[in-house]
């Protein structure tokens, strides 16, 4: 699920969380199924699977399965996300200013500058922009059949028979719940390690290695095929529906025309509405069964329509790419063609924990240095056994939470990930579980678990101080991203403190002491 990127690494903010639905009347996964890779109707009565759900929802009542992920930039930089359960929302959370404003789906990533300083322009014009939209949302039923109308003309003119437009929009109406909640987006803010509390918890993890063993014989199969590795495809697909539990049961036409009628970012999501019809037209699924999140996202790791059509497989060969029905075969397929489309390089880690050495220079640290292992081993990072670091080519240092918290090695795989979401936290989190569904272990260095996430108007206050005292010249926008990192970093090192650019509770309180 690719969309924006960069703020604070520490810095988890999410929608406000309506209360939790019924349990959803699809697979939570992993179930005992007649074979693998078979399709069968499940008796959702049966208590095993009844408990299942309910274990993963009382241990993770934020549940980071991204199915609602929306795709809004809202003031904050988001770093959790919900899935919407089949009759009814579970929970709702979003991320973006970590994540790609276009989508926070798997698209096409040609549109997201590699330039950290070019990255950070967008993101502010993708604020603006989305401040711009806040308005009411229209709900005269008479403009949006005239929309309707105007747009037919646009969808038979991109190749959408007549007979495909009138069956998908047959009994259409303006969803108004997707528009409210396109734009009611209330703030809270989490710390990157509780993130991971959720995201990489232990139910997670233990549901993760059982669906790894169910599917184990299919997963070989994509393995060999698309040369990624089967416990990166699981932790996706943990990740972004609890494994399949929560797919999302909004209708992907209505709920598109309606974001496309009047949503934010009406271009795109008309694009992703023609991507719709389009698989309609194709005979992959039929209206009806086109389900997913209220933002557009389908199926078992939540796929918008537009990287559908260019990712989407049929690796089970029965003449359809279907990646909406219990039988998953299809949508594990098509994230591994994804990720290796974009770059997946098999038999290399994503990330790698490491130790750094006393008098680290800090200002090496960051994504955007990529430098080999001979010149980190000479340095004296190390892993966290003490080994040397391997080989596999550029590596760039991380610190999610500064010099007090986890360090981590990262390679190409990371860069990878990030196409699928660009969120660090949302990356870390699915290198991380893929690790611990293969049996590795959890991080060893601990958080600063006494630390908070700033909030927004706290990072705005954060930019105007670094401005006041001549270490920030951009403009005030709350977003955390590398220059705002490579300013705090100079306003540690002009204060004599360890300069390793994290944006805490107390540089901001030190700069308000003067």
């Amino acid at each position: 699920m690719p969309g924006l990127k960069y703020l604070s690494f520490a810095v988890v903010t999410a929608l406000a969380m309506p209360a939790l639905a019924d349990p959803p009347a699809v697979s939570p996964l992993p179930m005992p199924r007649p074979a693998d890779g078979a399709v069968t109707v499940l008796d959702v009565s049966a208590p095993s699977r009844r408990n299942v759900l309910i274990e993963v929802i009382a241990e993770e009542a934020i549940e980071v399965a991204s199915a609602d992920l929306g795709l809004s930039l809202t003031e904050d930089e988001v770093l959790a996300d919900e899935a919407t359960a089949e009759g009814g929302t579970a929970a709702e959370v979003e991320i973006s200013a970590l994540a790609s404003e276009t989508s926070p789906r798997p698209v096409p990533r040609a549109d997201v500058p590699a330039d950290f300083a070019e990255r950070a322009a967008l993101l502010r014009a993708e604020a603006e922009a989305d401040e711009a939209a806040r308005r009411p949302p229209r709900t005269s039923d008479p403009e949006f059949r005239a929309w309707i109308a105007e747009f037919e003309a646009r969808a038979l003119a991109a190749g959408i028979s007549a007979e495909t437009f009138a069956r998908a929009f047959d009994g259409l109406q303006l969803n108004t719940r997707v528009l409210e909640r396109d734009r009611n987006q209330a703030e809270f803010s989490r710390a990157l390690w509780d993130y991971l509390d959720t995201a990489v918890s232990a139910t997670r993890i233990r549901n993760g290695r059982e669906a790894l063993s169910e599917w184990r014989t299919t997963l070989g199969r994509i393995e060999a095929q698309y040369q990624v590795e089967a416990e990166v495809v699981v932790a996706v697909w943990g990740l972004e529906s609890a494994y399949g539990a929560m797919r999302g049961s909004e209708g992907i036409v209505e709920a598109m025309a309606s974001l496309a009628f009047d949503g934010r970012r009406q271009d795109f999501f008309e694009e992703q509405l023609i991507a719709a019809l389009q698989i309609l037209e194709a005979g992959d699924t039929r209206a009806r069964n086109m389900t997913g999140s209220w933002a557009g996202a389908m199926g078992h790791t939540q796929f918008m329509p537009t990287s559908y059509l260019e990712f989407a497989q049929d690796f089970d060969d029965d003449g359809r790419r279907n990646i909406w029905s219990d039988n998953p075969v299809d949508a594990l397929a098509s994230t591994a063609h994804y990720l290796v489309e974009h770059g997946w390089v098999y038999g290399q880690p994503w990330g790698m924990e490491v130790r750094l050495p006393e008098g680290f220079d800090y200002r090496l640290a960051g994504e955007q240095e990529r430098i080999g292992a001979a010149f980190w081993n000479a340095m004296g990072v190390r892993l966290v056994n003490g080994d040397p670091l391997p080989d596999h080519g550029p590596a760039s240092i991380l610190l999610p939470a500064g010099a007090e918290g986890v360090a981590l090695v990262v390679h190409s795989n990371f860069r990878v990930i990030e196409r699928y979401n660009p969120a660090d936290a949302y990356v870390i989190a699915i290198g991380h579980l893929s690790d611990r569904i293969n049996g590795g272990p959890g991080f060893e260095a601990g958080w600063p678990r006494g630390d908070r996430a700033l909030t927004f108007a706290e990072r705005e206050e954060l930019q105007r101080l670094l401005r006041a005292v001549g270490h920030y010249d951009e403009r005030i926008d709350g977003i955390v991203g590398p220059i705002t990192i490579a300013s705090v970093r100079s306003y540690q090192e002009a204060i004599g403190v360890t300069p390793d650019g994290y944006a805490s509770v107390s540089i901001l309180q030190r700069l308000r002491d003067g």
